[in-house]
């Protein structure tokens, strides 16, 4: 047992963690003269290990994330999620949200599609809330950061938001919320050729090129924010701010989340410096997933498809679902990590 321990920290460590890269930035900045104990070095060492490490596990996550998708073009997933009914379908939604676009504008179109093809409005919302939220990177990400345990915990919690989201929104019967324009589409029946290994090899590899030039600048920013919080703002003010002192912490962060516009890849940075100066796990975690949910580009984008009744029902659920998501893990932080 102790030795799959081992195993398990070093593969966490090392490779996820990519603890290695912290200690050789390190060791370079020092060659240079530069002390990384003091504000500048340590952000600049920040800085660095955070981007490297960060677009480095980017390009292995797409590609091999991208390789499955390969297998799921849209009328394939559309024929997969028709075979479903009830909260099967929705469970389904959710879980092929896990393998479709990393942020919500990209996965709004796909939404459009799914709703113009017939596919029962729930389904279509579970998808919608949890191809963002939750993703086979962000599993990887959260685990290279938080470990494994946060990391499981907030994959399984994100899909219980998807799936009640949706069945809730099913319940209501809001069919004549949508958009006339997409209600009334007719969808199209397009056979999907068959692709040889190499091909979706080819496929992916575009998909590593095109989506980090996409988030890049996103990153970027996000590393940067994330080095000065880690370096420059004082603990004291995290701590009174976001910490154990502030019972609405969580409303705070998932409220500060919502006028930004970034994937998880952007927000991994900023939440890694906010628990290191004492913010609260559920805080952080809340923050993430305001940011990647309920940004407002895409609920901009999503009020071309639906009414404002129905887009204020999606945000109200996706908005007490962080809540009580932040609120729990902030129960559960001694426990996680």
């Amino acid at each position: 047992m102790e030795v799959l321990k081992t195993v398990w920290n070093f593969f966490q460590n090392e490779v996820l963690g990519m603890a290695w890269l912290n200690r050789l930035i390190k060791t370079i900045l020092q060659a240079f003269g530069l002390d990384t104990n003091e504000k500048i070095g340590g952000s600049i060492q920040f800085f660095l290990y955070d981007m490297i490490k960060i677009m480095v596990l980017l390009g292995c996550l797409i590609f091999v994330i991208s390789y499955i998708q390969s297998y799921f073009p849209p009328e394939r997933t559309k024929k997969i999620l028709g075979r479903f009914h009830g909260i099967a379908a929705n469970c389904i939604a959710a879980l092929l949200g896990t393998v479709t676009p990393f942020c919500s504008c990209s996965s709004i179109p796909l939404f459009i599609g799914f709703t113009g093809a017939g596919l029962p409005l729930g389904v279509t919302f579970s998808f919608l809330i949890s191809s963002p939220m939750v993703d086979l990177g962000s599993l990887v990400l959260l685990m290279s950061i938080f470990g494994w345990k946060v990391a499981t915990v907030y994959v399984v919690v994100g899909l219980v938001i998807a799936v009640a989201g949706g069945t809730l929104i099913e319940k209501l019967h809001l069919e004549n919320q949508v958009e006339d324009f997409i209600r009334n589409a007719k969808a199209m029946d397009v056979p999907q050729e068959e692709l040889q290994c190499k091909d979706r090899a080819k496929y992916a590899i575009e998909q590593v090129w095109g989506t980090a030039k996409k988030v890049f600048p996103y990153v970027l920013i996000g590393v940067g924010i994330g080095a000065f919080i880690h370096n420059w703002i004082p603990e004291e003010c995290i701590v009174k701010i976001l910490g154990d002192n502030n019972p609405f912490g969580v409303i705070l962060a998932t409220i500060a989340g919502i006028p930004m516009y970034a994937d998880i890849f952007g927000t991994i940075p900023i939440a890694e410096a906010l628990l290191a100066k004492g913010a609260l796990l559920g805080v952080v975690l809340a923050f993430m997933m305001g940011v990647t949910t309920l940004s407002l580009p895409s609920i901009i984008m999503l009020r071309k498809a639906i009414k404002p009744k129905l887009l204020a029902i999606f945000v109200g659920i996706c908005t007490a679902g962080i809540i009580l998501v932040g609120y729990f893990f902030n129960a559960m932080q001694s426990i996680l990590i």
